[in-house]
């Protein structure tokens, strides 16, 4: 096993570059280095002009994605090791304009999350006094894994239709949504079929695949956006036979 390794990584520094180029950096190979690991180091003794998004380094924030060779990866869960001898090349995700360096401007990604009401929508609280609202295991496994996404949009930038269209409303989205649309507490489907039944939503949706085959927590948003699909068309069918339905 080699004990150093070059990573390219992107730099952008908009007040000094027109365009992002990369620079190489000779870091430990250890074993137990994660990329972001390689990232710290130059930032702490090589470069301390690299910038970069992380928090938690466990997996769970989502805010260290980056393109690993060509790949959306985690940088907290990807060894520095798997791609020695090297060089490996780290880069910002796609499909999202870059701030600086391996930042990109999520604005757009916030503003879809929050297009889909993903949080719990009652008609009507119950009193307090009445106690909670409960579930069973059978129930909480309807939604279990779409609430793992992490928001960390490797899914974004692996999809080649948001790369196309940017009005596309997005993988992470759409799985997001169908949590809370699957979950028995929650009233809220109507709201948010207002949102996903249009072009942009599911519908816009290819079925490549990709933003199920680079999540880090298999959610499997592809299997959302179809599961969707086919409840927005049954319900469809249904408000045109049975219009009272929603009244």
């Amino acid at each position: 096993m080699v004990d150093r390794i070059t990573v390219e990584v992107a730099r952008y520094r908009p007040e000094k570059e027109a365009e992002p180029s990369f620079q190489a950096y000779e870091v430990p190979c250890r074993k137990d280095w994660v990329i972001l690991d390689g990232l710290n180091h130059i930032k702490d003794h090589l470069d301390g002009t690299l910038s970069y998004r992380w928090s938690c380094r466990m997996g769970v924030c989502g805010s260290c994605g980056m393109t690993v060779n060509g790949e959306p990866k985690l940088t907290c869960a990807t060894f520095l090791a798997d791609y020695a001898p090297g060089p490996l090349r780290v880069e910002p995700l796609r499909n999202f304009p870059i701030i600086r360096d391996v930042i990109v401007d999520i604005d757009d990604f916030m503003q879809k999350l929050s297009a889909v009401k993903p949080w719990l929508i009652r008609d009507a609280e119950k009193p307090l006094a009445e106690g909670e609202y409960r579930q069973t295991p059978a129930q909480l496994d309807e939604y279990k894994q779409f609430s793992m996404c992490i928001n960390c949009m490797l899914c974004y930038s692996a999809c080649p239709v948001y790369g196309l269209d940017p009005e596309f409303i997005g993988p992470a989205a759409i799985a997001l949504a169908q949590r809370y649309n699957l979950d028995s507490r929650d009233q809220g489907a109507r709201q948010r079929d207002e949102v996903l039944s249009k072009h942009e939503g599911i519908w816009s949706c290819t079925f490549v695949g990709e933003c199920t085959k680079v999540c880090p927590k298999h959610v499997d948003p592809a299997g959302a956006i179809q599961r969707y699909k086919l409840s927005s068309a049954m319900g469809s069918v249904k408000d045109f036979l049975m219009p009272w339905r929603g009244k």
